[in-house]
């Protein structure tokens, strides 16, 4: 029996269960095997894959990592657009997301917008002294923008923020020929409309990027089944004081002799991305066994 013919090739778009695959070959619109959905398999925009001469995906090839809002694979970094303002930052919002990334070993990277508007320092500050790399962006000033894209090639790159903080506007900067539409902003809501539906991966300055649809929720469950043990390992600030606490299985909540909480209180950890922590480590904390399990 002849054996069939595969070539290797990235996912790009997915639209209406068909899929943009670039190999060696081209750009090839593809159709998944069948038996992906009765396993329960979903191909990923990112996804390496092997596709047939009849453009069928045959396999779907080892993930290092993946999101599902939207679905997207093998993610280097994630640019978190956040604004001054129009909407206001939400912290536990962003620092859910950021968890998120560390913990799948994505590099998190914090892009400030619409700093003509409000001052970003506390903002900025928080998040440098968290180990956060942080850019502040001003489209006056064309040397933030390529601070940005210095950052690019080579990446699998995904930019996704809160509705109306300029994730388009972002990506519009970057490479004026994506021409992505924008959204404004709704007084009533405090929100931007959402403009972006579907993920697709971009060629952008000698990498590719993907626009994300705009969030003003987050369900933790939905990205990351994250063990409390593992919660703490997720804020990057609190590794020097990891082990050094009174007691070995410290919950870095309100144990005397938290060296967590020590650190809280000199100012060397933000008492914001704190409380994100203590939120979170409360919620992990009354998930069921059984829920961990099926999810596993």
């Amino acid at each position: 029996m002849e054996q069939m013919q595969l070539e290797s090739g990235r996912i790009l778009s997915s639209v209406g269960g068909l899929y943009t695959v670039e190999s060696s070959s081209g750009l090839h619109t593809c159709k998944a095997r069948g038996i992906f959905r009765k396993r329960g398999i979903s191909p990923y925009v990112g996804d390496w894959v092997q596709v047939d001469a009849d453009h069928v995906i045959q396999e779907i090839l080892s993930r290092k990592n993946s999101i599902i809002r939207p679905p997207l694979a093998n993610l280097d970094q994630i640019l978190f657009v956040v604004s001054t303002c129009k909407p206001v930052p939400n912290y536990f919002l962003l620092d859910q997301f950021l968890a998120v990334a560390v913990y799948k070993s994505i590099r998190p990277i914090l892009v400030i917008t619409k700093t003509d508007l409000a001052d970003a320092a506390a903002l900025q500050m928080i998040y440098q002294s968290a180990g956060i790399a942080v850019y502040l962006v001003d489209y006056d000033k064309p040397e933030t923008v390529e601070a940005i894209a210095n950052l690019l090639p080579g990446m699998v790159s995904a930019v996704t923020g809160n509705s109306g903080v300029g994730k388009s506007t972002l990506l519009n900067a970057l490479d004026h020929s994506l021409q992505l539409e924008t959204g404004t902003i709704s007084e009533k809501l405090g929100r931007g409309r959402h403009t972006t539906r579907t993920a697709t991966l971009y060629p952008c300055r000698g990498g590719y990027l993907a626009d994300t649809p705009g969030f003003s929720t987050f369900e933790l469950e939905q990205y990351a089944t994250i063990d409390k043990q593992q919660l703490a390992d997720c804020f990057p600030e609190f590794a020097p004081y990891l082990g050094q606490c009174r007691f070995q299985d410290c919950a870095h909540v309100c144990e005397k002799g938290c060296s967590v909480l020590e650190a809280v209180r000199e100012g060397a950890i933000a008492k914001s991305r704190h409380q994100s922590y203590c939120t979170m480590y409360e919620t992990i904390k009354q998930r069921k066994d059984w829920e961990v399990l099926c999810k596993q």
